[in-house]
């Protein structure tokens, strides 16, 4: 009976704190990581880091220097150099250090070692990034940060800057208008698209910016935004007499920064500028952004007047892909596909879209038109995203680079409810007045009496 009480006294809590940090380990990583998986990883990182790093072949021949101090002060063997490492710095997600490599390497050889780094030390993935010359930073993530989406505390922020989804090595992805003035975004029915353009535009709602949406699937996915858009087209008919207006907006623009830039001797240097964004505040036009949802159905025809509007208002979105950045006017264009197919300029305009974001597609055909001519290998990774897993997606640019992204869930709810609450952001553009959508007047709702009254008698 003693042997008993002992044995439950010893192990009912072992076997409750095993059963604890599985559950954890299941359904709450992010504790199961700071409570059990940081420490574990951080003894496992320091007291292997040297002998890892030799079996991945990361260390490099001491200096003859080297070989004679330790000759001459120990006799103990020499053994080949690792990268010296810096102070391990825990996150909520992983650990970060910072590595100056060792005469000879480079950050490609400690990148091609990441796979076999990761199951060394027991992590979910391991990143390198590049500091600056001689010195990496070895970013391992504890768990799939990709499965429950949190982003960080901690933000960036800035003018049209919008932080939307989150990486896969648990850094937040920005879309910087400034950096990336145009976008191509694809994917299949609930792949997630629709959540993505809802933080776009509730990011931007508090930004003071003109927001214009072409939704061609008579308005389902951009009318909830009403009170926050300077202008709507919800079909092709009102699209192609909403591009001409927005060309002739940049047009303008341009004349603007054409007659600052009428230098004078006398002119200052800060103030000659090729864009808007070099004029004084005061003169500066407030900038423009264009979300094209089921850019398709503004290539499809069905007689010769159609095809004739179609060229036009693809001619009109190449010239604003082309020239719109330094007026100020940045396009966000969305599909399920998007393509040669669609006919004539659609090859063009996709050349013109800097940034790709390719969410689950329903065919490898879909994903090369988004990734397969900026970075190859990214198209096998997005064919590769489950159904189960909406708002995940692979985003590139054309500098080759590209990562695993996913949205955070927003209700259409919240974001309509932030486009309400910033509709006295809309600026003032006398050319978009006519398409300002219709923004029905919500009914005041009178509180009732918590206590009814009752009526005096004598």
């Amino acid at each position: 009976m003693t042997e008993l009480a002992t044995l439950l006294e010893v192990g009912g809590p072992v076997a409750a704190l095993g059963g604890g940090a599985a559950y954890a380990r299941a359904r709450h990583p992010g504790v199961y990581w700071s409570t059990v998986g940081l420490p574990v990883s951080t003894v496992r990182l320091l007291s292997s880091y040297g002998s890892v790093m030799e079996a991945c072949g990361l260390t490099v021949a001491p200096s003859r220097l080297r070989v004679l101090a330790v000759k001459a002060t120990t006799r103990r063997e020499v053994r080949p150099v690792p990268p010296r490492w810096g102070i391990v710095r825990p996150t909520m997600t992983g650990l970060r250090v910072r590595l100056r490599l060792a005469p000879g390497q480079e950050p490609a050889d400690v990148a091609a070692s990441a796979e076999r780094l990761r199951h060394a030390w027991g992590v979910h993935a391991v990143y390198v990034t590049t500091v600056k010359p001689g010195v990496v930073d070895l970013r391992l993530v504890g768990f799939d940060v990709l499965r429950r989406v949190r982003m960080p505390r901690k933000l960036p922020s800035g003018r049209l800057r919008v932080p939307v989804a989150l990486r896969e090595d648990a850094t937040p992805f920005v879309r910087d208008y400034r950096a990336v003035p145009h976008q191509l975004t694809l994917g299949a029915t609930l792949s997630g698209k629709s959540m993505y353009l809802r933080h776009l535009v509730a990011g931007l709602a508090r930004q003071p910016v003109a927001l214009v949406g072409i939704d061609c699937k008579r308005g389902v996915e951009l009318a909830p935004f009403a009170p926050r858009l300077s202008a709507l087209a919800t079909d092709p008919d009102e699209a192609a007499e909403l591009l001409p207006v927005l060309v002739k907006e940049m047009e303008d623009r341009y004349d603007l920064i054409k007659s600052r830039q009428g230098i004078e001797p006398s002119t200052p240097d800060e103030e000659i500028t090729s864009d808007i964004w070099g004029l004084p505040e005061h003169e500066r036009p407030v900038p423009v952004v264009l979300f094209v949802d089921e850019v398709a159905e503004l290539f499809l025809v069905a007689t010769k007047k159609d095809e004739e509007r179609r060229d036009e208002m693809v001619t009109q979105l190449i010239r604003l892909a082309q020239l719109g950045r330094a007026a100020g006017i940045y396009l966000e264009v969305c599909g399920q596909r998007f393509g040669a197919e669609l006919g004539k300029g659609a090859t063009m305009l996709r050349a013109q879209l800097t940034g790709r974001v390719c969410h689950r597609v329903n065919d490898e055909a879909s994903a090369k038109m988004a990734l397969g001519d900026i970075a190859p290998e990214a198209v096998s990774a997005a064919c590769a995203i489950a159904p189960e897993r909406p708002g995940l997606a692979v985003a590139g640019d054309t500098s080759g680079g590209w990562s695993r992204i996913r949205t955070p869930y927003l209700s259409l709810g919240a974001a309509a409810e932030t486009c309400r609450e910033s509709a006295h952001l809309v600026p003032e553009l006398p050319a978009l007045n006519r398409f300002r959508p219709h923004v029905p007047v919500r009914p005041v709702e009178t509180a009732s009496p918590v206590v009814r009254p009752r009526p005096v008698t004598d």
